[in-house]
């Protein structure tokens, strides 16, 4: 990104300090570019060590500031206290904190195992609740405020046909945010999420698109605003819920879509027409794309 897909005033984010969890890639590295752009000093964590190295040195080297990669596991809270001691060491407590890791991948849902259905839901579900809360726990021991963000989608509200694991993992997510908007709120951490639509990057298409030309549901087609989203608008909606002057945004679930949930899109329910050989192939795809990232993890 430049400077001029940012709408905020250069340094506004001076002082702050961001974690984004799967930081090092897509959405996660595009929220950290910008955060880092505006001032802010940047954590960003995964479990691609070399990944997160090299996103941190590419940030750097172009917009200079402090970027951290710091190889973390999610799903074990142990190794989430551990990178968050050392977050704290280095500077003090975070004052805003994404939700950003997740996984993902369609499929139909009689075709899952149980393997299948935990390798989201510890990520996107217990892992983001993990963090959130070793970090509460800081905050509220040492009177801080913070702002949290969490990135989920529309299917919160809808449902996600084939995507049962990730839909109901974020769903959880959302009702984390407006639970403890309220209960945390009075202590000054607030809570917002946003639901992002198709904003294309390497591992959607890999696995919510296996093949990049078969008719990949409802979700990819029929926007009302014709197009994709751009990496930098997603970004400036982060900023600026992760910034205090956005303090009375509390609760909320913001979509940023092109209005495609409510065109009655948002989901992959155009996959019920998918034959078994379709499936077979997109199956056969998303597991070469996940024996790649395999190769790459640290932890």
């Amino acid at each position: 990104m430049t400077p001029d897909d940012l709408m905020f005033k250069p340094g506004l984010m001076k002082g702050e300090r961001i974690l984004i969890t799967g930081g090092g890639t897509g959405l996660g590295k595009v929220m950290a570019e910008a955060c880092l752009m505006l001032g802010a000093e940047v954590y960003i964590c995964g479990r691609r060590g070399g990944v997160l190295d090299d996103a941190a040195k590419e940030l750097t080297d172009a917009h200079g500031g402090k970027v951290v990669g710091i190889a973390c596991d999610i799903r074990v809270p142990e190794a989430i206290h551990d990178m968050l001691d050392e977050v704290w060491s280095s500077g003090g407590a975070l004052t805003g904190l994404v939700n950003n890791a997740a996984g993902n991948f369609i499929s139909r849902t009689e075709d899952l195992s149980p393997r299948a259905f935990d390798a989201i839901a510890n990520i996107v579900f217990r892992g983001s609740f993990f963090v959130t809360l070793d970090c509460g726990k800081r905050w509220i021991a040492e009177g801080k405020k913070a702002s949290v963000v969490s990135i989920l989608t529309t299917w919160v509200w809808s449902g996600g046909p084939f995507t049962v694991p990730s839909a109901m993992s974020k769903a959880g997510l959302n009702v984390m945010t407006q639970s403890l908007a309220v209960e945390w709120g009075p202590k000054g951490i607030r809570f917002n999420a946003i639901a992002p639509g198709p904003f294309p990057t390497e591992g959607m298409t890999a696995r919510l698109n296996p093949g990049a030309g078969e008719d990949a549901g409802s979700g990819m087609r029929g926007n009302p605003m014709g197009r994709a989203g751009e990496m930098r608008e997603l970004a400036n909606l982060a900023v600026y819920l992760l910034h205090p002057l956005s303090e009375y945004v509390n609760g909320q679930t913001i979509a940023i879509d092109g209005g495609a949930w409510n065109a009655g899109g948002g989901s992959f329910a155009g996959l019920r027409d998918w034959t078994d050989e379709q499936w077979a192939r997109a199956r056969a795809m998303i597991q070469g794309a996940n024996e790649k990232d395999r190769a790459k993890r640290t932890v």
